[in-house]
């Protein structure tokens, strides 16, 4: 099955190369390119996993729609047929993948929101009692509900370095108070909406980042939204709180990384055919839940 990891179009104005995406800068828009990539403990692994960039960037697609009554976001076409003529020759390779976007200026921090306690939130709740600051009540159990949904800042790091979680007045200080706490309304808001229509198609969003910019002076919402790559998806018929919980994403990478003993520096390590395909399917049912969407 083939495996896009990295695109080469020669004539087009190559800008950046994220972990996933691959992006060019096409005279007013942007063109965001979701490669099969796959990052797993913030390094980048040799192989790519079949099909992950259609469903990032089709899963991407259905929440920036529905969402858009909350706040503008970025997006401007996924259909390659409405992208600039220089687009033309790539067509192919892009179709399914793709966005074109609006320039924006991005914040300078990544906009956690949490609704459950897992991950790093549930390490920072079991030493402090908090998550980035916000007292929550004790005797919480890990992956369970939180009394309300929080909104936990962090740094932007570059590929290889971990993000660091913030306190919301480390983000006033760096963004202003007013677009601080603009973001923070916004992004609980979307996160809230998504979450209850996840859940009424067998998904729990545990949490999620996202990324906002700012076009004329707005606030706009940029990058992915509430991917797999982005969040924590988990199945709700198996959801049972007071441990980790299965979920939709690198699930059997991170297992497999854990069990060679792998530490977490690139290069990555090559992994069984099993473990990609898993992950593949795992992620094409993201997809399929969510939107009753497929992809070959």
């Amino acid at each position: 099955m083939k495996v896009l990891l990295e695109t080469k179009f020669p004539t087009l104005k190559f800008l950046k190369r994220g972990k996933v995406r691959d992006i060019y800068d096409v005279g007013d828009h942007l063109l965001f390119v979701a490669t099969d990539r796959l990052s797993a403990f913030d390094v980048v692994m040799p192989q790519g996993i079949p099909n992950k960039g259609k469903v990032l960037t089709q899963i991407s697609a259905f929440w920036f729609e529905q969402t858009k009554q909350i706040i503008r976001n970025h997006v401007v076409s996924t259909n390659v047929d409405e992208f600039p003529s220089e687009c033309t020759p790539y067509r192919e390779d892009l179709r399914g993948r793709s966005m074109l976007v609006k320039k924006t200026n991005p914040l300078s921090v990544e906009c956690i929101v949490r609704g459950y306690i897992s991950g790093s939130g549930w390490q920072d709740y079991k030493s402090t009692g908090s998550i980035c600051g916000i007292k929550l009540p004790a005797g919480l159990v890990e992956s369970q509900k939180l009394p309300e949904t929080i909104f936990t800042p962090s740094t932007k790091a570059e590929i290889g370095i971990h993000d660091e979680n913030i306190s919301f007045d480390e983000m006033v200080k760096r963004e202003g108070k007013e677009i601080a706490e603009q973001v923070r309304s916004k992004a609980i808001a979307i996160f809230e909406k998504a979450a209850e229509i996840a859940e009424s198609k067998g998904i729990i969003i545990a949490d999620t980042k996202m990324e906002f910019g700012l076009s004329n002076g707005s606030l706009v919402l940029i990058d992915e939204l509430l991917t797999p790559d982005s969040s924590r998806f988990w199945p709700k018929e198996t959801y049972q709180p007071g441990k980790a919980q299965n979920s939709y994403d690198k699930q059997f990478v991170r297992d497999y990384l854990v069990s060679i003993n792998f530490n977490k520096k690139p290069p990555g390590p090559m992994m069984p055919e099993e473990v990609i395909s898993k992950t593949s399917e795992l992620y094409k049912k993201a997809l399929s839940q969510l939107t009753g969407k497929h992809v070959e």
